[in-house]
């Protein structure tokens, strides 16, 4: 097994678990003998973030990992949290080369691994895969130097640019092959953030509906400021099943609040912003705090126009139908901040799905 063998399978055992792992990093780690290319030990951060990636590996490898080769997505850690350093572990195993394809900028790490491990006499190279490993390991990036989770922002619009029609009745705009590629999106992210706005007109479940997918459903978040969310809505109906966490304003009527948490649904007041909406900052803050880092904006385009205006929004995916919505309009899908916001992003995706057509814009890395 090659180098680039190896460092792509040890980034496709993490992309899996993308969602399951917060507050910690979903790595990929792989243990290869170096003169036959053996496949020694491969694993991913167990759901939950521990244990982590590299000393499931090594476990795995057992004695052969002597002199082996370790590939891993990420810094391996050198502080004690809850486990011990991932760094000690691979020290005691006797790895004689690291190759690691992203430099973890957690201050409590930092090129400290790094440095550890060359300090043993291991061999550390840097770099392979780093693209794909920025991509995945954004969300822990973010949280670390930002405070906050990465905002993967999905919107879909018809082919004349609206999210909805002029009247009341909801526009079906993508097709079910569009539909399973966000119900996938849904199952990598920490959770799914709706407005009120959506959370009412629409009453979605806002799980997973994919084929042996359901247990990856994430957390669920709605923004209500005024505390409107139904405790007849199916948000609020199944938050014994999956977590729903509504995010409100202090001002927000306590009834309505002691009618949401008796259902199960966790009710916390933010810091209210112009015009008394929650501050957008503020409650993204409150989520790194807790260790959210991958977080799905599913909301309309009044949301997306709000995130983008404080600078919130690192990925967008736009999904155009073919159909448009008629002479009669509607809501625009863009908004001028966010059409601004988008204009400086990279595309990272374009994709044909069914009759729809998606395309990633990502913040540069």
């Amino acid at each position: 097994m090659s180098d680039v063998a190896a460092m792509r399978l040890a980034l496709a055992l993490g992309h899996r678990g993308l969602g399951r792992t917060w507050p910690n990093p979903s790595v990929g780690a792989v243990v290869v003998a170096p003169e036959t290319g053996t496949l020694l030990g491969a694993a991913a951060t167990a759901p939950g973030g521990r244990p982590h990636a590299e000393p499931l590996a090594l476990a795995q490898a057992g004695e052969a990992a002597r002199g082996a080769t370790l590939y891993v997505t990420l810094e391996p850690c050198s502080h004690h949290g809850r486990t011990p350093p991932c760094c000690e572990a691979i020290i005691a195993a006797g790895i004689g080369r690291v190759v690691s394809a992203l430099e973890d900028p957690d201050p409590r790490v930092a090129g400290r691994g790094h440095g550890l491990l060359r300090a043993a006499g291991i061999a550390v190279e840097t770099g392979l895969g780093r693209e794909e490993a920025a991509r995945d390991h954004r969300g822990h990036v973010t949280r670390v130097t930002l405070g906050r989770p990465t905002v993967h922002l999905k919107l879909a619009r018809t082919a004349d640019g609206f999210a909805a029609g002029a009247g009341t009745e909801r526009l079906r705009i993508t097709g079910p092959v569009a539909d399973g590629a966000v119900h996938l999106w849904r199952s990598h992210a920490d959770a799914i953030l709706v407005g009120i706005g959506t959370a009412r007109a629409d009453d979605p479940s806002l799980t997973v509906r994919l084929p042996g997918l359901a247990g990856r459903s994430p957390l669920r978040i709605v923004l209500d400021s005024a505390l409107r969310l139904s405790p007849a809505s199916v948000l609020a109906r199944t938050a014994r099943d999956v977590p729903v966490l509504v995010l409100t304003t202090r001002s927000a009527p306590a009834h309505a609040r002691r009618a949401l948490e008796s259902l199960g649904v966790e009710v916390v007041p933010v810091q209210a912003g112009p015009g008394g909406r929650i501050d957008l900052p503020t409650a993204l803050a409150l989520l790194g705090e807790r260790g959210l880092t991958r977080l799905c904006s599913e909301g309309g385009p009044r949301l997306a126009e709000a995130l983008a205006e404080s600078d919130l929004i690192d990925t967008v995916t736009l999904m155009t139908g073919p159909d448009p919505a008629g002479p009669a309009g509607g809501l625009p899908a863009l908004g001028p901040v966010l059409t601004r916001r988008i204009a400086g992003f990279d595309v990272a995706e374009d994709r044909v799905l069914g009759r729809d057509r998606a395309v990633t814009y990502e913040r540069s890395v």
